[in-house]
């Protein structure tokens, strides 16, 4: 069913639940259940993760539904939101796809890929998919969420220790761009 507010709209709802596994680290972190609730983290990314399917989603042709998309962290080097919002659209794809064959859905709801990457200037350089040790060390950190066709959905950067240029966050978008159509290439192999 969709949430509350949803409800006799004739509009559907994707959302994501996200969670890193206790060893996806290299040191083992406790389960979130264990202590009773979420992380400020956790919340954040799962937002961030259902906002970024969303913007690929014909909610009308979804109809009255909702699809909760699961992004459990296995292995954590840096950029699991990142990873989430790209396999999460997999998995939407998959669901979509059986939606669409058992004739639950006659129009396809998903109107164009969604991917994100993740960004910065390390060592005066700018680089592409950091990993955790180069993400640490950053000067300026960013991800980017964009469609297939080349739209922004999402795009949080900053600095740290000192500001970053206009010329900088160009050279790191096109970073993510090339970064993005390649991620997409890989989605549509994904769910051939």
């Amino acid at each position: 069913t969709v949430p509350p507010f949803l409800r006799k709209t004739g509009l559907g709802w994707v959302t994501a639940e996200y969670g890193m596994l206790p060893r996806a680290t290299t040191t083992r972190n406790r389960r979130e259940a264990a202590a009773g609730k979420q992380s400020g983290r956790t919340v954040e990314i799962q937002r961030l993760v259902g906002r970024s399917l969303r913007a690929c989603l014909d909610r009308v042709a979804l109809g009255e539904r909702q699809i909760v998309v699961d992004c459990d962290v296995l292995q954590a080097d840096g950029g699991t939101r990142c990873a989430a919002i790209t396999g999460g659209w997999v998995a939407l794809r998959l669901a979509v796809n059986k939606l669409l064959s058992a004739g639950d859905v006659k129009t396809d709801p998903l109107t164009d890929h969604v991917a994100a990457v993740s960004c910065g200037i390390y060592g005066g350089v700018p680089v592409l998919d950091l990993d955790y040790a180069e993400d640490s060390a950053a000067g300026t950190d960013a991800n980017f969420v964009m469609t297939g066709r080349g739209g922004l959905v999402e795009v949080q950067g900053s600095a740290e220790g000192a500001t970053f240029s206009r010329s900088e966050l160009e050279a790191l978008m096109d970073l993510a761009e090339a970064g993005i159509a390649e991620l997409v290439r890989t989605q549509a192999e994904a769910v051939r």
